[in-house]
């Protein structure tokens, strides 16, 4: 199992959009070859992508990834004829990139602080990571950070979306999910295209997570199945709020006034008292099922935990904003669309009010 917890873990996380336009609209700050890779990884991606159904029709590719192709298809069209998603031609075409991910984002964090370093770009904003589509420069650039002192961790990516700009591909890196979470990605990816507030990721995540669980729901009432008995989403949600709960016990860490050396050993202890809540639950709850273990039991730092609280924060105060505007996905769009417009201290308030009251 890679230690990348980004396709390993929880496929929610592994989806922040790539800042790839920024590649054409380069500021005096910023660095021409971080720029150059970006827009050489995306122009490739584009020239190799060929259209689904060519693929499917064709008797000269392998069955399984023409059955693969023609099931992705299906979710494909759900999401726009029953979720309103966009209607375009993202995910109606396929690249082979020939390797695992697309590209490997980059977290970085003070040694004593869960706030990331952000970098911010013309269009999409100010994120939480930078993204490279060569493991090797993202480890080189995670070096230099931790020389700096900063802890990093870097994540293979399987899919990112460019909102819209270009028709995103299928890849081979998003068909070694199941059918379900293949269908959950696309819908996923989908909503940062319907909706995307430049410099607040978790807005912007909260939004596609949620979009993406009820979808998912509905995709599989669809076909006939229970819409809550998805056990590997269950699993990846008891494990995220093991996490987010060490989060919340290593903020007050970094809040207190500790010395450096006592507060390094208390970091420690609260990542091994992580992994301890983790194996409790994997052996009482789980029957013994390992599949997150190495993700768990490999080196821990603030940088690895960023994304659980970066893109699960509103989603319940989506899922009430979908509750009041009774289930109908455009009053929904036009309601979260709204929220976006505000000013961030009235979205974050209007925000908290919704949560308050699920």
């Amino acid at each position: 199992m890679s230690t990348t917890l980004l396709i390993e873990l929880l496929d929610r996380i592994r989806r922040p959009w790539v800042p790839l336009l920024g590649a054409w609209l380069l500021s005096g700050c910023s660095s021409l070859d971080y720029y150059g890779q970006l827009a050489r990884g995306q122009l490739a991606l584009l020239s190799a992508r060929q259209p689904v159904q060519a693929l499917v029709e064709d008797p000269s590719q392998p069955p399984q990834l023409r059955q693969r192709l023609a099931r992705a298809q299906e979710a494909r069209a759900f999401a726009s004829t029953a979720l309103g998603l966009p209607d375009n031609g993202s995910y109606r075409v396929y690249a082979d990139i020939q390797r695992p991910y697309v590209v490997w984002n980059l977290f970085a964090t003070p040694e004593f602080s869960l706030q990331p370093q952000t970098h911010c770009f013309p269009i999409a904003g100010c994120v939480a990571y930078r993204g490279y589509y060569q493991l090797g420069r993202a480890r080189g650039a995670a070096a230099l950070l931790r020389q700096q002192g900063l802890d990093t961790w870097v994540g293979g990516v399987e899919a990112y979306s460019t909102l819209g700009w270009f028709d995103d591909p299928l890849l081979n890196t998003m068909l070694r999910w199941d059918d379900e979470r293949l269908a959950a990605l696309i819908f996923h990816e989908l909503a940062h295209q319907q909706l995307y507030v430049p410099g607040d990721t978790a807005f912007n995540e909260s939004f596609a997570s949620f979009v993406e669980r009820e979808g998912l729901g509905q995709w599989r009432v669809s076909r006939g199945l229970d819409p809550t008995d998805d056990q590997d989403s269950l699993r990846r949600d008891a494990l995220t709020r093991l996490v987010l709960d060490a989060r919340e016990r290593l903020a007050r860490l970094y809040a207190s006034d500790l010395p450096t050396e006592p507060m390094r050993e208390a970091k420690a202890e609260a990542f091994e008292r992580l992994r301890r809540d983790y194996r409790a639950l994997r052996d009482r709850d789980w029957g013994g099922d390992t599949r997150f273990d190495a993700w768990v039991e490999g080196p821990m730092n603030n940088a690895k935990l960023l994304p659980f609280g970066l893109y699960d924060q509103w989603v319940p105060a989506f899922a009430e904003l979908f509750r009041e505007a009774g289930g109908n996905w455009p009053a929904f769009y036009r309601r979260a669309r709204e929220l976006g417009e505000l000013p961030l201290p009235a979205r974050t308030r209007a925000l908290e009010r919704l949560m308050a009251k699920g």
